[in-house]
């Protein structure tokens, strides 16, 4: 029995540090999930609960929607011409919906600091989101457009509209260029931290 005694000891002792150690680890996950939580709920606390009435759109909303802030607050000429050129989509049997229209500069930077969460870095989230100051969005002056047959036919057919993709990175943002009615749309922009516009 003497030898027995402190083989059971150790391996009692090694059960008790794998139970301490994995209430410390899984102490410390929670720790983690708890702190953004609450991190995610002091932002959202801060800014209310965003919704419609600043830019969120539900699925199914098309450019004809005029009851969502997101497509009646789009500046008066860009929604013209999305209107005129989704009515000859339509021949084609392609329909629009607005996936994003207009933001309120909340939303905008609620948006932004999901994209900082999600992609690490204020640097690599402004490839894809713009501060609420710099974003078009939220002046009314740029729609992202779905499904992926919409931006198609846009893509080749937008510039007769005075509609075009502006970044490589985003092939549903659209914006006016009245211009490129008679001279096409001018060259993208890889992403928007190369657009001018953004650096201003």
């Amino acid at each position: 029995m003497t030898y027995r005694e402190p083989a059971r000891t150790a391996a009692r002792r090694t059960r008790s540090a794998i139970l301490v150690a994995l209430v410390v680890v899984s102490a410390a996950l929670i720790g983690v999930l708890v702190h953004q939580s609450l991190a995610s709920s002091s932002f959202s606390a801060r800014h209310g609960a965003l919704g419609e009435a600043d830019g969120a759109v539900p699925d199914g909303v098309t450019v004809f929607d005029d009851e969502f802030p997101a497509v009646a607050n789009l500046d008066p000429d860009l929604l013209g011409a999305l209107r005129q050129a989704a009515a000859d989509a339509a021949d084609d049997g392609v329909e629009f919906f607005v996936n994003s229209g207009w933001r309120s500069p909340e939303y905008q930077e609620q948006l932004r600091h999901e994209a900082v969460s999600e992609y690490g870095s204020e640097e690599e989230a402004a490839r894809w989101v713009a501060t609420a100051d710099k974003s078009l969005h939220v002046s009314g002056d740029a729609v992202d457009i779905g499904p992926s047959d919409a931006t198609a036919w846009l893509s080749e057919h937008g510039a007769g509209y005075g509609l075009c993709q502006i970044y490589s990175n985003e092939p549903w943002h659209y914006e006016l260029r009245p211009e490129a009615i008679d001279d096409s749309c001018p060259p993208m922009y890889a992403d928007p931290t190369h657009d001018p516009r953004m650096q201003q």
